[in-house]
């Protein structure tokens, strides 16, 4: 009976704890995280690369920061996200977040969406429209190369749909034949259509790092089958204690 009982105080102490909620952060000037980047796109095979991002301001609504390959000559690339490290774009001449993977606060069982559709992207689709379901999963341990974190991991189920814009090519090309070349022409068209396919995301985030220490990117495409995946792991986190 005794370690029944003590077993429940477990309990009732532990549930309180996992239910706190996670407020905005405060980055500062200085904060330094470094990451390893790996890409794998298909058949293509993948490349990896250590990237460095550092705090260079922060406001109330705002973080600007730069971003550095390790051993790369390049001048370092700023950037700004929003406080919630919220990715922001121009979208048919309009900002426009189109990442969010925090919604602060955060508790677990917290659901946001994200949607928006874009106008001719690229010279062969018409629109691109993107739905997005985020979800805190609850706290998980997690490795990753600068250590042990116990991070609330948000997850991101979405789809996407493309309008195929309908357009036509012409190919000339010439035969030489008995005593004459005669000129050929294939023309090729495609017909307005309608593709889609799935996304998926996670996001595993330390309270005490400020960031991400691990985060998952997949697109997939509508035969199911993944074409493209980003993945991040800390490395290394500096501070600003001042």
């Amino acid at each position: 009976m005794k370690w029944i009982a003590i077993g429940c105080l477990c309990a009732a102490w532990t549930l309180p704890l996992l239910a706190q909620s996670v407020d905005t952060p405060t980055p500062k000037p200085g904060d330094t995280w470094t990451y390893k980047l790996t890409t794998e796109r298909g058949s293509a095979g993948w490349t990896q690369s250590h990237e460095v991002f550092t705090v260079l301001r922060a406001t109330s609504t705002s973080i600007y920061y730069q971003t550095k390959q390790e051993g790369s000559t390049q001048p370092p690339r700023e950037a700004v996200a929003g406080i919630d490290w919220s990715r922001v774009r121009d979208v048919n001449g309009k900002e426009t977040v189109v990442n969010r993977p925090l919604a602060f606060p955060l508790t677990v069982g917290k659901t946001w969406n994200l949607d928006y559709t874009e106008q001719h992207p690229n010279k062969g689709h018409k629109t691109e429209t993107f739905h997005n379901k985020y979800t805190v999963i609850g706290y998980e341990s997690i490795q990753v190369p600068a250590g042990t974190f116990n991070a609330l991991k948000i997850e991101a189920e979405g789809r996407w749909e493309a309008e195929i814009e309908p357009s036509q090519s012409t190919l000339a090309t010439t035969q030489a034949m008995q005593n004459t070349t005669v000129a050929v022409a294939q023309v090729t068209k495609t017909l307005a259509a309608t593709a889609t396919g799935r996304t998926y995301k996670a996001f595993w985030y330390a309270p005490e790092v400020k960031r991400f220490v691990r985060t998952e990117e997949e697109y997939y495409s509508n035969g199911g089958i993944r074409n493209e995946r980003y993945t991040s792991e800390l490395e290394a986190f500096t501070q600003n204690t001042q």
